[in-house]
């Protein structure tokens, strides 16, 4: 297979949440690396992953994320690893819009399992 350049432009989009948008920039059974946009005020539901460990880095905006109770506040040029098992949610509290990737191995699609709170 060979390289060519990517950008979210022609790459595979998805919504979720309240507004918040996805673009696959790779995606392989051995990794993922998505670009993602949450307007302020959203959040992720709080889960886990049993298999795939995470790195979220932010391009632009603020996001906070609490980590097994330990809450973390990224700016732009931050990132944050996630281990498996981890029970993580991810919010943007910020008066922007927040671009950040989520860079997962193995992908993290089919393996989110619902964490309560702590």
């Amino acid at each position: 297979m060979s390289s060519a350049p990517v950008s979210r432009n022609g790459a595979e989009h998805y919504a979720w949440g309240d507004g918040c948008d996805g673009w696959h920039l790779v995606r392989s059974p051995e990794l993922s690396v998505i670009e993602e946009r949450m307007p302020p005020g959203t959040a992720e539901l709080r889960h886990r992953h049993a298999r795939a460990r995470q790195f979220f880095y932010v391009l632009s905006g603020r996001l906070r994320i609490e980590v097994d109770g330990v809450v973390h506040e990224l700016g732009a040029r931050e990132g944050l690893q996630v281990d498996a098992g981890r029970a993580h949610e991810v919010r943007n509290d910020g008066p922007a819009a927040a671009e950040f990737l989520v860079v997962s191995q193995p992908p993290s699609h089919g393996d989110r399992i619902a964490a309560s709170v702590t």
